[in-house]
């Protein structure tokens, strides 16, 4: 029997995928939990529409992305930390620091989805790299200036 995935089952196929299992399994389990419908001709209509949507969907979010790695090419975060006179840095601005710099600023960026894990212990300025999409990465320029206190 033939179905058509409506999720991911471990062994067995992804989300759409057109699977051969037998007629019980397919009928009391896959079928029967809503976890798969029978290959016909409509269904198979409807996953060709289904699959032409996610593309579309899956289009517009690469696009939304690039255009936030442009506007994040623009920006420049600055962080004030203390620093010695020979211009060592007592401490360090992490990832978590970045986000929230960010958050403020309107975006929204996981901190596992930074690039560049190691904090920033360096005056300067820094380029970090951050996934936006699988795809597309930005980069932000991060500068510390340091205050001797």
């Amino acid at each position: 029997m033939k179905v058509i995935l409506k999720q991911d089952i471990k062994k067995v196929g992804k989300k759409g995928d057109i699977v051969d299992v037998s007629d019980g399994y397919g009928r009391n389990y896959l079928i029967a939990r809503g976890l798969a419908v029978a290959e016909t001709k409509k269904s198979l209509e409807i996953l060709g529409e289904q699959k032409a949507e996610e593309a579309r969907l899956e289009a517009q979010r690469v696009e939304e992305a690039k255009q936030l790695a442009q506007k994040m090419e623009k920006m420049m975060l600055t962080f004030t930390v203390k620093a010695g006179e020979s211009g060592r840095v007592f401490g360090s601005v992490s990832t978590k620091q970045i986000t929230e710099s960010l958050a403020k600023q309107g975006i929204r960026i996981d901190k596992r989805k930074i690039l560049d894990t190691n904090p920033i212990q360096t005056l300067g300025i820094t380029n970090v790299r951050i996934e936006l999409h699988k795809n597309v990465v930005g980069t932000i320029r991060v500068k510390l200036v340091g205050s001797e206190k």
